[in-house]
């Protein structure tokens, strides 16, 4: 995967979180699992900036 579709997930799972976050705690399974799914694809964008 390129970083220009990496970079389109990232904005579309954040935007995905930040709406998801508002209408569920942020201690919610749902949001936890998001979150974690947010930092895996950004640790790879960051590997492929190296």
């Amino acid at each position: 995967m390129n970083r220009k579709d990496l970079s389109k997930k990232i904005e579309k799972l954040r935007d995905q979180l930040v709406l998801t976050a508002v209408e569920e705690p942020l201690s919610s399974p749902k949001i936890q699992h998001m979150s974690r799914r947010l930092d895996k694809l950004l640790n790879k964008y960051e590997q492929l900036l190296r």
